[in-house]
């Protein structure tokens, strides 16, 4: 029998890595620390618990990047998206999920499979060479002993930016007197009606006194060793938003349009808080775009400034983690792996991609090149036009390639590394201009949605060209 991988981590990204490789028909062995150690962020022992959000945003393969990695993940028999698909939640054009049901799912899955061998305990420091072939997808919340053992082996320091954690509400503490059911320009979405969120109305008034709320705030004070860490532009705190400007929630997760609020229609919202069903059952919300860094004390008061959550009741107030990630293009190879020691392979957000769907992507690719590599056959590249392969070639630095005076490409050492989502600026641009039937070349928001079009119709021709290649391949003697 094949030896096994070893994998190292029981998120997103390992165990997507564990189903991929043992769908491959090799054994897999997956470390999962928690219960035996647990961090600040999870709250069960589930393996793949969702920790921040429990959406895996859009869903629209057609115009979204995200929508078309979670087609792609799809064709590749992702078990994560098995799962979110079997578990969603209405959420508008979004795929949500009940967090609980999809990690028990995931869970399960993995403890059926007989090539799967699930090991409760932390893996301190280095993986010892008897394992052999190593993935290490530990998320954000890397032990500090295999961060140190990282460290030695690359003389790469690690980098950190802080992720923050939105709170959620009991559903039956919600004033519905006051809010009402609408997903935004009424989109319904995977497994939604179009009256998928919950919204809750602000005028000027109120708007300026909750920012002037979250201004005042008492906010969780940084340790020594914190102060210099980012945070994730993607995921700001809602009270570093308003400090940014007055205006800046408005633009962001309280942007009024869209929405008309029917217990006073002729009058337009100045803001708007939306609240996503967070379990099956809905008897949970979570509020939208709301990370924060506000002490509990003064999370409870300020969010009960919202109208409808006057008397709000919280499942779990926002928090905020530090997320760690090492410098993959200068680190990794195209497969994954760690140049210093090849049989040691990365994935999830340790590699810097950011996200649930992110994560499980790069896990997915990091599982189907370790089986690859065992049974003799290696794995091509998936099509940079593709959303994973965009997302891999980022990663790994393709991004940043450079042609040699010789005419051979290298990687360029890149300035700043910083974790990125799947977006179409990862994508190679199109080489045709956009026109519009009558031949005339499209401009303005035309253009950009033709431009999104065709490269998610680019991405499926190449994908399902990629797929079948992979078909039609036998194992090396």
């Amino acid at each position: 029998m094949t030896n096994p991988v070893h994998i190292i981590g029981g998120g997103l990204a390992g165990s997507e890595a564990a189903w991929q490789i043992a769908s491959q028909g090799v054994p897999v062995v997956l470390h999962e620390m928690r219960p035996e150690n647990t961090s600040p962020a999870h709250k069960t022992t589930a393996l793949a618990e969702l920790v921040c959000s429990n959406s895996f945003r859009s869903d629209d393969a057609e115009t979204n990047a995200v929508g078309l990695l979670h087609q792609e993940m799809r064709a590749l028999g992702s078990l994560i998206m098995a799962q979110a698909d079997a578990h969603q939640v209405p959420a508008g054009g979004a795929l949500a999920v009940d967090r609980d049901g999809f990690a028990n799912a995931v869970t399960a899955a993995l403890e059926a499979h007989p090539l799967i061998t699930i090991v409760r305990e932390e893996v301190k420091g280095l993986p010892p060479e008897e394992w052999g072939q190593v993935i290490i997808a530990t998320g954000p919340l890397t032990s500090q002993a295999l961060a140190e053992s990282v460290h030695e082996v690359t003389g790469e320091g690690a980098l950190a930016f802080f992720d923050a954690i939105a709170p959620i509400v009991h559903a039956d503490s919600i004033n519905r007197d006051i809010v009402w059911a609408q997903s935004r320009y009424d989109k319904a979405g995977p497994g939604g009606t179009g009256a998928d969120y919950l919204n809750c109305p602000m005028n000027e008034e109120q708007y300026n006194a909750f920012v002037d709320a979250l201004l005042a705030g008492e906010k969780t004070e940084f340790r020594d060793f914190e102060k210099d860490t980012p945070y994730f532009n993607a995921c700001l705190p809602i009270e570093v938003m308003a400090e940014r400007g007055r205006e800046t929630l408005r633009f962001g997760p309280m942007k009024p349009v869209g929405l008309t609020n029917p217990n006073d229609p002729t009058v337009k919202s100045y803001a708007i808080v939306q609240l996503r069903q967070d379990n099956a059952s809905a008897t949970l919300y979570n509020i939208v775009g709301f990370q924060t860094k506000l002490k509990y004390g003064a999370q409870t008061h300020i969010l009960r400034m919202i109208p409808g959550l006057e008397n709000a009741e919280f499942a779990r107030l926002g928090g905020l983690h530090r997320n760690t990630f090492i410098n993959s293009p200068k680190l990794l190879d195209r497969t994954l792996r760690l140049k210093a020691l090849p049989r040691l392979r990365f994935a999830g957000q340790m590699t810097g991609c950011e996200g649930y769907v992110e994560s499980a992507a790069v896990g997915l690719m990091a599982g189907r090149f370790a089986a690859a590599e065992l049974l003799g056959n290696a794995l091509p590249m998936p099509p940079q036009t593709t959303a994973i392969g965009a997302l891999i070639d980022y990663i790994t630095g393709g991004h940043v390639s450079v042609e040699t005076e010789a005419g051979e490409t290298e990687t360029a050492k890149p300035s700043s590394f910083q974790p990125m989502n799947i977006n179409f600026g990862l994508f190679p641009p199109l080489t045709e201009a956009l026109r519009s039937e009558d031949g005339k070349r499209l401009r303005g928001s035309a253009k950009a949605g033709a431009r999104k079009k065709a490269m998610t119709d680019r991405a499926r021709v190449d994908m399902a060209a990629w797929l079948n290649a992979l078909s039609e391949r036998t194992p090396a003697a």
